[in-house]
Parts: C-alpha cells; structure tokens; sequence
C-alpha cells in the first residue's frame, strides 16, 4: 500500500509539471507536421509532393505484377487472379487488383485522393511561392505532371471522369457528372504542357527519379498514342460498346483520327528532336554480348541517356519479398517464390536470331527452342539449362553448377526418378515452382539471394526513349508514313541485334511488326496490361496459357541426381508445348473500360456507369 502511495504521489507530481512547462505542451510532435507548417516551408512542400509519386507509380517491382493480368506472365499462386482473367469483375468486385502493391494505386478511390493532394497543393503553394520562385516553379511542374498522370489514369482505366481542380470541403456540393473523354484529353495535355514549361531538363545524381521536362513531354507522347488507338477511335470501337447510350464518355465521337495519330506523331518527334536522350549501347559492336547488355542495362542503379522517369527503391522501402524481385521472382530452388513466371506464349513470341519466327512445328526449333533466339529473351527469361546465379548453400550440394532446372528424369518405362530444383515436384520449396517452365529474369539481381536477408534497389525504368522511338513508328504506320516507321522500329532492333524489317513490310503488316516489338521490348515493363486494350486485342491475349514439359529418358531405375557428375544432362531433352493449368483466361468486351464501383454510384447519382457493368 505504501509502495502504491509513493507511486501515485510521483505520478501526481509529473502531471503538475507537464501541464505547467508551457514548452512542452507547444512540442510538435516527431515525424509529424501540421498543415499550418507545411505551407509556411518549401522543403516540407516538397515533401508533401514526394507523396505523390508513390500514389502515382505504386511498387511495379511486387510479388504481383501487372504482367500477371495480361497474356505475359502467370501469378502461381492465383490469390484471384485467375478470376480477374476470366473477366469475372463487377462493380462489387475487382478479385485481388486493389490488394496488390503494384495495383493498389489503379482505382477510383485512390486516384481521386491523389487528385485532391494536387489540387491543395495549388491551393496553398502561392502563399510560400515568393520565398524561393525557382523552387516552387520546380514543384509546381512536378504536380502539374502528377495531376496529369493521375487523369490519365483514371481515363484510361473509366474513360471519360469528373475533372476536379478545387479542394472541396465537407459542406460543399462535390457530385460531378463525368467529363467526357476529349475533354479529359485536352485537360491532361494541358496539364502536361505546363509541367514542361516549369521542369529543368536534368538532375543531379542525389534528386535522380524526379520528373524533368523530358519525362513530361514523353508522358504527353503517351497520352495521346493512346487517345488515338482503336480503343477511341468511333471507326473501330463500335463493337464493343454495346450500343452504349454514352459513347462520348468512352472516346472520341467526332474529328479525325488522322489528326490524332498527327498530334501523337509531334509529341514523340518533340522528345526525338531535344536531343537529350538516347538509346543505351545503340551500336552494339561485332562480338558483343547483346544478350549480357541489355540484362545489365536493366540491372544498372546508374541511370543512362535512354532513362526518362524511373521509381527509385532503397532496401528501406521494401516491404518483405512483397516489392522485391529477389525472393518474388526467383526460382523455387532459390528459396525464391518465383510468383510472376512468363507464359509460354510469350516465350514463343521471341523472333529466332534471323527474323524468322519460331515455330513449334518446325522441327529444328522443337528439338532446341532456346537456340538462336532474339537476345531479348536471353535478357528476360530463365529457361532450362541456362546458367544463374549461384546457388543457395543447401541447393548447390544438389546443383554445383546453378543452372535452371525446370525438366524432370525418367526412366524407360515412363517412372519418374528425378525432378529439377526449380519444378513444382524437386525437394526444394515445390509448391512455388512455374507452373510454365519458365522464370523472370529481366531486373532480377543475380548476386543477391533469396536467403541473404538483402533487398535490391535497382531502379525501375518507367519510360525509356525505346518506348519513344516506338510511339513514333506507330504513329507514323497510322499516317502511312511506313519508311519514316520502319526506320525507327529498326532502331530498336538493332539494339538487340535483330534484322531491319524488310522494306516491303507496310500498311497492317508493320502495324502488327510494331506491335510484337513492344511486345518483346517493353516486356514486363507494365505496358502489355494497357496495349491489349487501346488496341482491341483482348480476344487474341486472353485464351488457354501454355508452357513446356521438358523430359529426359535414361534406362535406369534412378539417378543421383538432375544431371550427370561431369554436368551433362541426362541424354537429349524432350521439349513438348502443354497447357498451364487451371489459366484459361477469358474476355469479355467489358473489360476494355473498368467498373465505377457501385457504392461510388451510389453516392453520386450524376456518375453514369460503364457498359456491361
């Protein structure tokens, strides 16, 4: 009792002495900071801004990806993802697209939070502008640039949405009716236009990842190829509209396409003549490793003249294996969970090294798929075979060599004896092995394991001048400028070692040339998600995945091991193209455009919903 009294008398005491130290009391509190203060600062303006690009960006680098609801790669796992490919989506209900950190970013919600963070900024910057104009003129372009990113978003993803610039309050009637979709356009560019007009040209090295006038003049290219595809386009999206009572809301109703195309065509010719950036080892040299190259451009934390915006990780800002590649991606028989593997139908994709295309019925590719490929694939994919990283200490007593395994042994009589490493039957983790046989290597770390406890922090390349050079050639296909396309579709194969087009490719079969070099180009780099739409191709992306079944045969009732003491395989593989299990993916026209959620339809009755929702 008397311990418990001389508590209560110092606890007592204390309480006297905190209410009266006035000082105390007037603390602000650690790691926060009013909103009173953050407009009297420009650094604390500044960091309210760099809040914004996360909300913009997201995590691309995540145990999901964005490849994994398009036709590149297959999430094993599924957690709904097979749902969301089967085009089972309702205005309830979107499967797991808002719990992923690589999609969390793309919905209505959190768009609209990041369009309300803009618009108090430009509410409150000009009370602090005057103390530094040359920094607040930076910030200002940044957000014009976010704002624009924002939209464009939202548009892409609903078509035409409300176009908000005031902050409103709780008293205030804010229920909009949705802009339609050329005024969305115009806004976005306007935004974009002003965001050039305000950013510097470069960087130094510590602000490395910040948007430059650059980075908004090609976002602005990109704005508009986009306007300008099928998706828009009244001449050729009619069948997927429905008979849609709004079709304004979901594209153009009136002008000319060919204008369009013109305004796209400009905006990457704008970026083309600054001069500023450049392809990364353009010119490769007789006797270079291309393959080697473009693996180590895409691992390089040193930006290069080709980099336009990028998204910078530190180790700190990755959260477990959830952001980063080196446990999501890695094979199985890494410790790694392997979760975003590419599809076969990708993997066939890949032109052999002449040009020609791969074929599985052509028996010389069969027999040895991965042979004279594309240096593209090399730099992208893990396939059989192929030499790794070194192994993990427990794995490499199994495989001294570290080299992918994702075949399997069997004896003469049909008997299983051995699984490699990397499947989803070896001794190491099997419930993530591929499902397709295949593994992501484009930005994985090679030198860094799952089991060291270490995060990568290679920057992910958001926009490189390669997407450039390819918004240009498809602009100018679409105005039948085909010489002027080809020449710079080459320009971009010849990075990779590829063969110029033949000047006889023109008119539709350029068209579809341009489209599989963004294909294998830009592959996992989160365009092929928003390709398949504004092109009208998502009956052609969306069928039956495949992958391989690898078989070796050796008159024997078992082996030690996947390969022989010396490091050869056991005989010749057997390649077989199969089915990827249970990922049928199926379209529906609807999922061209996203649902308004329903409890936002709900709370506004202006909203107009999209077609088959």
């Amino acid at each position: 009792m008397k311990k418990l009294l001389i508590k209560t008398i110092i606890f007592f005491c204390l309480c006297i002495h905190v209410a009266c130290d006035k000082d105390f009391l007037d603390l602000e509190p650690l790691g926060e900071y009013s909103e009173t203060n953050v407009w009297k600062d420009l650094n604390l303006a500044e960091t309210f801004v760099n809040k914004m690009y996360i909300n913009v960006f997201g995590t691309p680098f995540a145990a999901w990806r964005l490849s994994d609801y398009s036709d590149e790669s297959h999430f094993v796992p599924d957690w709904g993802t097979g749902n969301f490919n089967k085009g089972l989506i309702t205005s309830d209900n979107l499967y797991t697209w808002p719990a992923t950190y690589a999609t969390a970013h793309l919905n209505w919600n959190s768009l609209y939070a990041n369009i309300r963070q803009t618009n108090i900024f430009f509410s409150k910057i000009e009370e602090i502008a005057a103390d530094d104009p040359e920094f607040s003129n930076r910030l200002k372009g940044e957000v014009y640039f976010m704002r624009a990113a924002t939209y464009h978003y939202l548009t892409t993803l609903y078509g035409g949405v409300p176009i908000v610039t005031d902050v409103y309050g709780l008293n205030d009637d804010f229920l909009l009716p949705r802009n339609n979709y050329a005024e969305c356009i115009d806004f976005i560019v306007s935004q974009l236009d002003s965001a050039a007009s305000l950013l510097p040209e470069s960087y130094s090295a510590d602000r490395a990842g910040r948007i430059t006038k650059g980075g908004a003049l090609g976002f602005k290219a990109k704005v508009l190829v986009y306007a300008a595809s099928d998706l828009h386009n009244p001449e050729k999206n009619g069948a997927i509209l429905h008979g849609y009572a709004n079709p304004e809301l979901l594209g153009y109703t009136n002008g000319s396409a060919t204008d369009r195309w013109r305004l796209a065509k400009n905006a990457a010719k704008a970026v083309i003549d600054m001069q500023t950036y450049s392809l990364y080892a353009a010119d490769p040299a007789e006797g270079d490793s291309i393959p080697q190259t473009i693996a180590d451009y895409f691992l390089m934390k040193e930006l290069t003249a080709e980099d336009m915006i990028t998204i910078h990780y530190t180790p700190k800002t990755s959260t477990g294996g959830w952001v980063d590649p080196v446990i999501a991606s890695n094979p199985n028989g890494y410790h790694g969970t392997g979760n975003q593997n590419p599809i076969g139908d990708l993997v066939d994709d890949y032109e052999m090294k002449d040009g020609s295309k791969f074929d599985w019925g052509n028996p010389v590719h069969k027999a040895n798929p991965y042979v004279d490929r594309d240096a593209r694939f090399y730099a992208t994919v893990l396939y059989e075979g192929v030499q790794w990283a070194t192994r993990p200490s427990d794995a490499l007593v199994m495989d001294p060599y570290s080299k992918i395994q994702t075949g399997y042994v069997y004896n003469t009589n049909g008997t299983l004896i051995k699984a490699g490493l990397d499947t989803r039957k070896g001794p190491i983790e099997d419930w993530n092995g591929s499902y397709s046989g295949y593994y992501l290597r484009k930005a994985v770390d090679p030198t860094i394991s799952p089991t060291d406890g270490k995060k990568q922090d290679i920057p992910f390349r958001y926009m490189r001048y390669a997407e450039i050079l390819l918004i240009y050639a498809e602009a100018c296909n679409e105005l039948g400028e085909d010489a002027e396309a080809r020449d710079y579709v080459n320009r971009v194969r010849k990075r990779a070692g590829q063969p110029d087009l033949p000047e006889t490719t023109n008119g539709d079969a350029l068209r579809k040339a341009i489209r599989q070099e963004r294909r294998i180009e830009l592959a996992f780099e989160d365009h092929r998600f928003w390709d398949v739409r504004r092109w009208l191709i998502g009956p052609e992306a969306a069928h039956q995945t495949h992958g391989v079944d690898i078989r070796y045969t050796v008159n024997r009732t078992q082996v030690a091991s996947y390969r022989q003491p010396d490091g050869s395989t056991w005989g010749t593989p057997v390649y077989n193209r199969i089915q990827i299990p249970g990922d049928l993916r199926i379209w529906d026209n609807k999922l061209y455009f996203f649902p308004i959620m329903r409890d936002e339809i709900l709370k506004n009755d202006l909203l107009i919903q999209n077609p088959g929702y």
